[in-house]
């Protein structure tokens, strides 16, 4: 007898469908299971049965043949076990076929016949709502496919209770969505935490405006990781779709069981020694890396140079292209990775070459092998470039020229509501950092004033087309904080200063 469950399988951050057919037919007792599956798939075997065997049914002493369709698909972990369950015990007569049909089954199986959670649930979720199907997923588990609002869930605990359920013994316990209350949002460091850096602070409201990368450099001590931390706070309002993106990345760890969306965006600050797959993702089974879990985020590398040489300049296609291709013999995934970059470094290994307080203590060559860890190419594609001054004593005990990170996000949700009305009808483009050639020339037009600046500056600093491309982009960012439809010369040239990695401990004019 041959009986079909759906279920589903997780292919990059997407939930797949997936059907389990399940055939029991006369031959010598066995258990084969196809249709690519891995390792903890094959395994199911043996905790299906123990489950069927454990809550008082009986397993069939006949040749069974598992196929897992596409086939063309890899499947990984153990949320197979309860469809496999379920199928065989239809094949059995304790179950009417006909009850399985219009559902979605995952989960994974304890021996005694629990219900256990499994990762992914909420990109599975969201393939049963595309499909039209409910969904049968273990209890703890059933908050998080909430989510997704598919057309039915139900969450049980252990498979006893959901053969009564499709036997009408005992009645559904449907999650049903509930209102969503806003999560207050708390941050580790606030503007209002930071005392001068007034100029690097603006240049920070314009990068969490347009979404720019940038770096910063400076001596030990004058709060480059502190500016960092507080970019969080005033970055802008993120849409439910973000929000839900990221929180789909999220569950494929299955770490933390999420029972709402991500309340504010990601702020990712992996150490140093973290290797190009911990960043970028893959690994034998593929998982996403530090730069998917800042996605609609910020991504920040302190101590830059720190870093390994070909762990860094693997970041150039995220950077680019706003996304991560991971290519396997068997696979292609695409993960999303559209994060912001901030960047920290000191001047030199001892960290302070040109202060004036401390002399540096580093060689030219020592500060050479430093400094060249960051490739032209990895720094090209970072819009600002910043360095950080010390601050002057009396400066750090004043408080009146603090700006919040309240007031300051306001007006970067202005800068941003006026990205989304500009970029409407361009898809998944929404920040000025993501505009490409065609979208420059249409939206970031200059004077000739301006393009005399640009020129002078682009032959001084040696820029090349994609650094004058950047420039632009951090003048349009600047004009849409102004709340000024065309970009001027004052625009270009804050922007062309922050290219130039100049001193800005003071606001510029």
């Amino acid at each position: 007898m041959l009986v079909k469950v759906d279920s589903a399988a997780l292919h990059g951050i997407d939930g797949v469908v997936v059907a389990v057919e399940v055939d029991v037919s006369r031959g010598l007792p066995s258990f084969t299971t196809v249709g690519l599956p891995d390792s903890s798939v094959r395994e199911s075997k043996d905790r299906v049965k123990a489950a069927i065997k454990n809550c008082g049914y009986d397993f069939p002493s006949r040749k069974i043949t598992v196929n897992l369709a596409p086939a063309d698909i890899k499947k990984e972990g153990p949320c197979f076990d309860l469809p496999i369950a379920l199928g065989l015990l239809a094949t059995s007569g304790f179950l009417p076929v006909d009850t399985l049909k219009g559902y979605l089954v995952v989960g994974e199986l304890s021996l005694d016949g629990s219900v256990l959670p499994v990762s992914g649930v909420l990109s599975i979720a969201i393939a049963a709502t595309k499909s039209d199907k409910g969904l049968i997923v273990p209890r703890e588990n059933g908050r998080e496919a909430l989510l997704a609002a598919p057309k039915e869930i139900i969450a049980v605990t252990n498979l006893y209770e959901i053969v009564e359920i499709l036997n009408g013994v005992r009645e559904k316990e449907l999650f049903f969505p509930e209102p969503r209350q806003a999560q207050p949002e708390s941050y580790e460091v606030g503007f209002e935490d930071i005392r001068g850096q007034s100029g690097v602070k603006r240049a920070l409201a314009i990068a969490a405006a347009g979404m720019h990368n940038l770096l910063m450099q400076g001596t030990p001590g004058t709060g480059k990781t502190m500016l960092a931390k507080s970019i969080p706070s005033i970055m802008a309002d993120w849409t439910l779709e973000e929000r839900l993106e990221t929180t789909r990345i999220y569950s494929l760890f299955g770490k933390d069981k999420k029972t709402d969306l991500i309340a504010q965006r990601p702020f990712r600050s992996p150490h140093h020694t973290v290797s190009d797959a911990g960043l970028i993702g893959g690994g034998t089974y593929p998982r996403p890396g530090e730069v998917s879990l800042a996605h609609h985020g910020v991504l920040f590398l302190d101590e830059l140079p720190e870093f390994r040489k070909h762990v860094l300049e693997v970041l150039r296609q995220p950077l680019e292209d706003g996304k991560v291709t991971i290519s396997r013999a068997q696979s292609r995934l695409t993960y999303p990775s559209r994060f912001m970059l901030v960047a920290a470094m000191n001047p030199c290994p001892c960290g302070y070459l040109g202060d004036s307080q401390n002399r540096c203590r580093c060689s030219e060559q020592q500060i050479r092998t430093y400094t060249s860890k960051i490739s032209g190419p990895l720094l090209d594609r970072i819009d600002m470039h910043l360095a950080v001054a010390r601050i002057d004593f009396d400066k750090v005990c004043q408080k009146t020229d603090t700006e919040t990170s309240a007031q300051v996000r306001k007006l970067v949700n202005i800068a941003q509501s006026a990205q989304v009305r500009r970029f409407r009808s361009h898809g998944t483009l929404f920040a000025n950092a993501h505009m490409g050639v065609r979208e420059i020339e249409n939206y970031c037009q200059i004077n000739l004033d301006s393009k005399r600046l640009l020129k002078r500056s682009a032959e001084r600093l040696g820029l090349s087309v994609r650094g004058c491309h950047k420039i632009l982009k951090v003048a349009r960012t600047i004009a849409d904080l102004a709340g000024t439809p065309q970009i001027e010369t004052g625009h270009v040239a804050e922007a062309v200063q922050y290219r130039r990695g100049v001193v800005v401990n003071q606001r510029p004019s």
